[in-house]
């Protein structure tokens, strides 16, 4: 139900975008998330968004650099992800849940839908 898209390589400093397409929202109260992945690290939050309330959450690593945003038109989420730096290399992931409560956001067991990951590689 999800695709991830836009990753990719860049010097640091740099910007990307990633965009999701969701296929389906199950309900109002439906989130839409990123996730990455290092070598031989969790899976660790990064950033969601409450779909009906455009509600944004950060990881303290990414708060003032990335913004997640979503489409209502495309059906999308999408991360903006500016000022990148080589601790932001990682496998991306987009992820999907209804009626996540907030204590949960940002754990990744309570999205029900992940797209495949998409590479961001930031070189020094």
């Amino acid at each position: 139900q999800l695709q991830a898209s836009g990753g990719g390589l860049v010097q640091a400093g740099g910007s990307l975008r990633l965009s999701c397409a969701v296929s389906k929202r199950t309900s109002s109260r439906f989130f839409g998330g990123w996730f990455r992945q290092a070598p031989g690290k969790e899976r660790e939050f990064v950033a969601a968004i409450n779909w009906g309330a455009s509600t944004t959450y950060y990881s303290d690593s990414v708060k003032g650099r990335f913004t997640i945003s979503r489409d209502n038109a495309k059906n999308t989420v999408n991360l903006q992800m500016n000022s990148l730096k080589p601790e932001d290399t990682a496998v991306y992931y987009c992820a999907a849940g209804a009626s996540i409560i907030l204590s949960n956001i940002r754990n990744r067991h309570a999205y029900a839908y992940w797209g495949q990951g998409t590479q961001v590689t930031v070189s020094s």
